[in-house]
């Protein structure tokens, strides 16, 4: 028998700042912000932690009760609190499980029903070094779209992507194309559709850069995914390196022993 999460609160928890809301991003919504300093706050608790009381809140972050409620609906969501008539809000254990298919973020995100999104850092043309140029299969020197992308699920920061393509195969593809699904604008413009890739986990701990674009402890967990994708026509297509918050997925696959 699982023995039962135990509950305790927690009246002293400061979460705002001495000057309440403090900006992190200017494109997000004032809930969204909320969402991202409530997620700091909650990593410095334990599951079963129940938060202060909405009007606490709420008076902390100088917001009304309804942004706060938005917030913290966002956050029940995508698992980081539960919540219990009549009790309060309690911090829960905050995983999303990636399986070994091959789906980009966004469908992940989507089968769990978040809504996804990105925030473009770096989109530019490089040229191919050698190690990109032998797992690409192309010249050294050939042009690459070199991209850097903070991927968003419901207003809050869960991956970091960097993703090289051979620019022969996307020409035309502009930063204004990757908001949303880069696996469907290859698929829909360009006729590429990703069905193979070799790829490697590893776990780590995230620099202080890193932590900062995705709202966590610097040395916070991470779970690495190095990516080589092929597509229908066996080319490999797209090299990408994903930086998972620890904190946020773990990775599930299916095993099988041989029957004989």
């Amino acid at each position: 028998m699982n023995s039962p999460v135990v509950r305790r609160t927690v009246p002293s928890v400061k979460i705002a700042s001495e000057d309440g809301l403090e900006a992190v991003d200017p494109e997000l919504s004032k809930h969204e912000q909320v969402k991202v300093h409530l997620v700091a706050a909650l990593a410095k608790m334990q599951v079963g932690d129940k938060l202060p009381p909405e009007r606490e809140l709420a008076e902390q972050f100088g917001v009304s009760r309804m942004t706060l409620r938005q917030a913290i609906a966002g956050l029940a969501r995508l698992g980081y609190v539960s919540r219990a008539p009549g009790a309060g809000t309690f911090v829960a254990q905050p995983i999303v499980s990636k399986s070994s298919e091959l789906t980009g973020f966004s469908e992940d995100m989507a089968a769990r029903g978040f809504t996804a999104s990105s925030r473009l850092l770096v989109f530019e043309y490089v040229s191919a070094d050698a190690a990109a140029s032998r797992e690409l299969m192309l010249s050294v020197g050939e042009m690459l779209v070199h991209i850097e992308r903070v991927r968003v699920a419901d207003g809050l920061p869960m991956c970091l992507e960097r993703i090289d393509l051979p620019a022969r195969y996307v020409p035309g593809l502009t930063g204004d194309d990757l908001n949303f699904s880069l696996y469907d604008v290859l698929a829909t413009r360009y006729g590429i559709k990703l069905l193979r890739a070799e790829q490697s986990i590893s776990a780590s701990v995230v620099t202080e850069d890193q932590a900062t674009l995705l709202g966590v402890p610097t040395r916070s967990s991470a779970l690495i995914i190095e990516r080589l994708g092929f597509d229908q026509k066996h080319r490999p297509v797209e090299r990408a390196r994903s930086i998972y918050r620890g904190d946020r997925y773990d990775l599930r696959n299916t095993v099988h022993r041989d029957a004989g």
